[in-house]
């Protein structure tokens, strides 16, 4: 959704078709996007007490995704059960159980800034680099070599510093936190 242009007249046509087929048929559409308040998505492009009017706000349910953390808890563990997910599903010659959720998890964080796309960017093109390479596992040296997203580029050296300055400054031992997942 973060596309449409609602300044546009075909962006307001094509929100006006949306509008349509929510009032005609008895479905419910799912918009992913990213910005869309900031876009203007929810208030049509109307600005100050006209925004008010606009019917995409009262029509939509916003729901968040924020990027993972490691400073809780229950972050922590939700990192370690993405991490074991991504882990299960590798298919390299020299990985092993734990490479991935128990070697890499602060550094995979740090690389990504908590965000999936970055993660997946970075583990996709470690896996393609530790095949071409013949290394066939992943670990940090390997990783290093590997450029991602430049948002998360920029962040890393600032994730890094914040691991640095607070507790927790490294993730607890896979068994520390094996609680459903199973220990790594």
């Amino acid at each position: 959704m973060h596309f449409l242009d609602i300044s546009r007249r075909d962006g307001r046509e094509v929100a006006n078709h949306f509008k349509w087929l929510a009032n005609v048929f008895p479905v419910t559409f799912l918009f992913v996007g990213v910005g869309l308040r900031a876009r203007g998505l929810l208030d049509e492009g109307l600005a100050g007490a006209d925004a008010a009017f606009s019917q995409t706000a009262r029509r939509w349910n916003v729901l968040s995704v924020e990027p993972f953390e490691i400073r809780t808890t229950a972050g922590q563990r939700t990192w370690r059960q993405l991490l074991l997910g991504i882990e299960r599903g590798l298919v390299l010659a020299g990985s092993w159980r734990g490479m991935i959720a128990r070697d890499l998890a602060e550094y995979l964080f740090t690389r990504s800034s908590g965000h999936f796309a970055s993660l997946m960017s970075l583990v996709s093109r470690g896996c393609y680099r530790a095949i071409r390479t013949g290394a066939e596992s992943l670990t940090a040296g390997l990783l290093d070599e590997v450029r991602i997203d430049q948002a998360a580029e920029d962040a890393r050296s600032q994730v890094q510093a914040a691991i640095r300055a607070g507790p927790p400054r490294r993730l607890p031992p896979a068994g520390a936190l094996a609680g459903r997942e199973g220990a790594a």
